[in-house]
């Protein structure tokens, strides 16, 4: 019963994500804004923008983020640019000693508990001589588009006032690398580039990229900042904009980062990603009658399997299939009781037809997107699964036994970093 009710679920949940990135395939709803209208709002018209740099032991690419955000076209006088160091990080702090800071203003986090992303933010945006009118956030190894900032603005201007929020869309300079950054692209272009335009289009909840978001100051304030214990801040932030009554769109501008290259490096990074999407989860069915309301029930379901569901199927991944292959082969005794027709079935459905519109699914990205190099990565997908298993279930124990801790993803690997 256990197994079937398990099984059932893993089924709904991978329908519904690949009902969405086929939706988003024949239906773009992208916010586009042409070089030439973001160049058209004068200098003197823009408002103030406050852009976070949060970074913590970087010391080698730290100066790399400086030149990356100093290529923004935008008047030096409307930026405000904050360089957020924890205090105990000497190493990062040594290294900016007689660099070109450009315009970029450096704020000594002082040290406090959780030490996380979020904690460092929200430290920023109590100063008090703040006066951007709208802020975004950006990694230390971005590489933003130079006309992004430019690109909101003129967006925020014609959209509706319930737009709360604008996530650039994410990829990666590095795909090229190795196959894991290749796995690690295709994923990336499926999800802001496909799945996450067919959320909003659906009317759910998007959860955000944790670089890249845009938004007002006064939204900010309004949905009450970052929540300083959760690793994934980000989709956080995305569920209490949706509760709020507001939306968050696509923005079709590219910020690009480094891909994972290193194997061990990534699970560090996925199983922090997947404890946040957990912590996510619970946080918010504190209350699922209340959320329910909010959401709608569309919505309220979608959302769980957006947060907790993605991890959870990724980490009955290998015992699930294991198990069955077990089945199917021999049929010992021991498992027999785990597979009733009716589970049986459900496995098989998964087995033969779910796992293969994954792949097929992957090369339709590729194809649509004009990338044949990520032909490989799409076809060899199973082998990505592993890695998403195994991080899962780190994930999960960290959950019960770190669950603030911010596991550190180091950057600077790839040759163009």
């Amino acid at each position: 019963m256990i197994t079937g009710v398990v099984a059932f679920t893993y089924l709904v949940s991978t329908v519904d994500r690949n009902y969405l990135l086929f939706k988003g395939l024949r239906m773009s709803s992208l916010v586009t804004v042409s070089a030439e209208e973001a160049r058209a709002v004068p200098d003197d018209d823009l408002p103030v923008y406050t852009v976070l740099l949060p970074v913590y032991d970087e010391p080698t690419i730290v100066t790399n983020l400086i030149n990356g955000v100093g290529r923004l076209d935008y008047p030096p006088d409307k930026l405000e640019i904050l360089l957020l160091i924890e205090e105990d990080d000497i190493a990062t702090q040594e290294a900016l000693l007689g660099a070109d800071l450009q315009s970029a203003r450096i704020v000594i986090v002082p040290h406090s508990l959780p030490k996380t992303k979020p904690k460092a933010c929200n430290y920023g945006m109590s100063l008090p001589d703040l006066r951007g009118e709208y802020l975004t956030i950006y990694d230390a190894e971005d590489i933003p588009d130079p006309l992004q900032l430019r690109r909101a603005v003129a967006a925020f201007r014609r959209l509706p006032v319930e737009i709360g929020c604008l996530q650039a869309r994410l990829g990666y300079f590095n795909e090229r690398q190795n196959l894991l950054t290749r796995f690690f692209s295709l994923e990336y272009d499926q999800w802001f580039g496909v799945v996450l335009p067919a959320v909003e289009n659906a009317g759910c909840v998007v959860p955000l990229g944790g670089t890249s978001n845009h938004m007002s100051v006064r939204v900010w304030r309004q949905i009450g900042g970052w929540d300083e214990f959760n690793v994934t801040e980000d989709a956080d932030l995305g569920v209490r904009l949706a509760r709020h009554g507001y939306r968050t769109l696509i923005l079709d501008s590219i910020t690009l980062e480094e891909a994972n290259s290193d194997v061990v490096n990534w699970i560090r990074q996925r199983s922090r990603w997947y404890k946040g999407y957990l912590q996510t989860m619970l946080v918010h069915l504190r209350a699922p009658v209340r959320l329910r309301r909010e959401l709608g029930t569309k919505g309220f379901l979608r959302l769980i399997n957006m947060t907790g569901g993605v991890p959870m199927t990724s980490a009955l991944n290998v015992i699930f299939w294991f198990t069955l292959f077990v089945w199917v082969l021999g049929r010992p005794d021991a498992i027999g009781p785990l597979f009733p027709p009716v589970t049986y079935y459900v496995c098989l459905l998964l087995l033969l037809i779910c796992a293969p519109l994954s792949v097929f699914a992957g090369l339709i990205v590729t194809a649509a997107l004009g990338k044949p190099q990520l032909w490989w990565a799409a076809l060899l997908a199973p082998l990505y699964w592993m890695l998403q298993s195994v991080a899962a279930v780190k994930a999960i124990y960290q959950l019960f036994a770190r669950p603030s801790f911010w596991e550190k993803t180091v950057h600077g690997l790839s040759p163009s970093a």
